[in-house]
């Protein structure tokens, strides 16, 4: 700061690690992952340890984050930091999804047409250019395709109504008033648990009802890559709700002063939206 005091200070936190134990969960993910799927029975346990040293990290750092935060030490130069960073992060989730929904317009609208356009000798005898493929019978058994009609509208429903809950929530922090900032909060996280209950229940009848897996062609696999992405967003989201009603009970947050919220909030409507369309487009059409 100046002399004038025509500038605000811009917080400079100390020294930390906690990103080289990141780091160093990662590369135990990513080694005994690697290990583990060619067969190495400790590569499961060297998962595990990095996964666990990932959650402790997280806690460690976030915590240390939040009392920052609650000591005043961020102003506007850090809230408009925050918000760009969370801003990029998004986008890049974006970017994640939309090259899943790549794979899926490119399989069903461009790749299937071509192999239809081909002479049917060059492929299998029973092949037929219509979405979802079956891929050929020696490899790839019958199956039937979800329904939109069931649990997924369900769930459909219930994000869009966890997006109207949150907003309510979000309004009552902006008014100052906790208790319904509290009961809505809880509510949108509710609602975000029975999506993901339903979402297990709906995995369970594929696999042993109706013949879909992962390894079931290329439907199967842009089915489960989509929606098992979009179920581990709902999680995560819904972990990141958790934490801010936790901090609201603790008196945390002010009406002008709640980023934390903002960007849990932020993260949530990007679920839904990308909800929406995996409805629409993998369950749907």
């Amino acid at each position: 700061m100046n002399q004038a005091g025509a500038h605000t200070h811009y917080f400079v936190p100390q020294p930390s690690a906690y990103m080289i134990y990141g780091s160093f969960a990662l590369l135990l993910m990513a080694s005994g992952a690697v290990a583990w799927f060619n067969g190495a029975g400790a590569g499961a346990w060297v998962v595990l340890l990095g996964f666990a040293t990932l959650i402790l990290m997280m806690f460690r750092w976030f915590g240390a984050v939040i009392g920052e935060s609650e000591h005043g030490k961020y102003k506007s130069w850090e809230d408009t930091s925050f918000r760009w960073g969370m801003s990029w992060f998004i986008f890049s989730e974006v970017m994640f999804f939309a090259a899943f929904f790549g794979a899926l317009f490119y399989a069903r609208n461009l790749s299937i047409p071509d192999l239809g356009s081909l002479e049917q000798k060059l492929l299998w005898p029973d092949f037929s250019a219509a979405w979802p493929t079956v891929g050929p019978s020696s490899t790839v058994d019958p199956f039937t395709p979800v329904s939109a009609w069931g649990i997924p509208a369900i769930n459909t429903l219930l994000l869009l109504t966890s997006g109207v809950t949150l907003t309510i929530a979000h309004h009552g922090l902006k008014e100052n008033k906790r208790g319904q900032l509290n009961l809505w909060l809880f509510l949108t996280i509710a609602l975000g648990v029975v999506f993901l209950g339903l979402q297990a229940y709906e995995y369970a009848h594929a696999y042993s009802e109706l013949n879909l897996k992962l390894s079931t062609g290329v439907y199967g696999s842009t089915f489960f890559m989509l929606t098992g992405f979009h179920g581990f967003h709902v999680t995560v989201g819904a972990i990141m709700l958790t934490v801010m009603l936790f901090r609201c009970m603790s008196g945390h947050f002010k009406p002008d002063h709640h980023f934390a919220f903002e960007a849990a909030a932020w993260y949530w409507h990007f679920v839904d939206v990308v909800w929406l369309l995996l409805f629409v487009l993998v369950y749907w059409l």
